[in-house]
């Protein structure tokens, strides 16, 4: 499923999503994640900023490889509701190996979107990589 034209330019107008994940129980999993997409599918980096654990033990990644159907919502909000969007994708998650023409392509769309990616050794780990099955968009998408 590719995304109109106007879906494009709203989640590239955007800096952030919120990646929803279920773990092998049910138990949903809600993160504001950076993205970028090429107008089929959707990339996210498993970056290096602070995290508790490595980045493949992730509680999002874990829930992917046991239930990789994920939904991504980007929003817009503003105190003047009449400008208000959101487009909500869903669809199956994977990891990109690192090292696939894929995953080279994805981490220079994340680069280009993202300067601190430029430093970040994001090359070096596996990609999330999300195929859209379906897309909802509401509201103002273009202002």
């Amino acid at each position: 499923m590719m995304l109109t034209d106007q879906q494009l330019a709203f989640i590239l107008a955007q800096r952030v999503g919120r990646l929803a994940t279920v773990d092998a129980v049910g138990d949903p999993h809600v993160i504001p994640v950076c993205y970028a997409c090429d107008g089929h599918s959707l990339y996210i980096a498993l970056d290096a900023k602070p995290k508790r654990v490595a980045p493949q033990q992730l509680r999002r990644v874990r829930n992917i490889l046991d239930h990789p159907q994920v939904a991504l919502v980007v929003d817009r909000y503003s105190d003047d509701w009449s400008v208000l969007a959101y487009v909500l994708i869903r669809g199956a998650a994977s990891l990109l190996a690192v090292d696939s023409p894929e995953h080279r392509s994805a981490v220079e769309l994340l680069r280009a979107r993202y300067h601190q990616y430029q430093t970040m050794p994001i090359d070096q780990q596996p990609v999330i990589v999300i195929r859209p099955s379906s897309v909802v968009a509401w509201g103002m998408l273009y202002v």
